[in-house]
């Protein structure tokens, strides 16, 4: 059959990105210290030539059936290679969006549970030089410094969701996994968010996050300076749900 889409373009108009977007598939993640199985959401676009009237976006679905089902980030630049090379392209972009669960102990009855993080891979091969960008975004709990300083008993506290942002390269594409991601988030917080606690465990986190107050600011300032710490390449996004004003607190930092 004719391919239409092999045809010479002689507009002369190279495109930035084409390709396919929301894909929902099956994915089995494993890098080494988590697995799961899970239903991630694939982007895959390609740098399409001036001379080029349009690409294969069947291939692209074939590229996430053969080699994202099972998916270690680790793979990821050599899985960039493959498509470009599948869809003779002189860049590919590949996104998967995909949420990962970490196993959680409360800190006073010791009841397990999972907590369910956002996860973002982003990968991209433009002529030879591969990046890869982990995003991972939970929940902590933050307690207001200044309302504990002002306040003759008690302080305003809430749910904190921060993302922290790690670029990776062709030789080192995943600097720093998802579990230890988390924990070094939950770290630079006033607590953690424990989904199943008991009484003495509330008591426990209570306490722990009025002996540890934060600004947004701290905690986006403590994330980073991990990170720098680490070598890490890195982006932080905190957000405080706030719980006695109408607007949430927001910071942001890179390094």
């Amino acid at each position: 059959m004719h391919d239409i889409q092999n045809e010479t373009d002689s507009r002369g108009i190279e495109i930035e990105e084409v390709g396919i977007s929301a894909l929902r598939y099956p994915l089995y993640f494993e890098d080494g210290h988590l697995r799961q199985e899970g239903i991630a959401e694939i982007e895959v676009t390609v740098r399409l030539q001036r001379d080029r009237r349009g690409t294969h976006m069947s291939r692209m679905v074939a590229l996430a059936h053969d080699h994202l089902r099972r998916f270690d980030p680790r793979r990821l630049p050599n899985i960039l290679k493959i498509g470009v090379d599948l869809l003779d392209a002189p860049a590919i972009a590949v996104t998967i969006d995909v949420s990962l669960s970490t196993t959680t102990i409360a800190p006073a009855s010791g009841q397990e549970s999972c907590r369910v993080h956002d996860v973002r891979f982003e990968g991209r091969w433009d002529d030879g030089d591969t990046t890869v960008n982990t995003s991972v975004t939970t929940e902590v709990t933050s307690l207001c410094p200044c309302s504990k300083a002002i306040s003759d008993y008690g302080a305003h506290n809430q749910r904190s969701r921060v993302k922290l942002s790690v670029i990776g390269h062709g030789d080192n594409p995943y600097p720093l996994g998802v579990q230890e991601a988390v924990r070094l988030l939950e770290g630079c917080a006033s607590a953690p968010v424990v989904p199943l606690v008991k009484r003495p465990d509330e008591r426990v986190l209570t306490m722990q996050a009025y002996d540890h107050p934060m600004f947004v600011e701290d905690m986006a300032r403590d994330v980073s300076r991990a990170c720098r710490e680490r070598g890490l390449v890195h982006a932080v996004s905190a957000r405080n749900l706030e719980s006695i004003h109408s607007h949430d607190a927001v910071a942001r930092v890179s390094g």
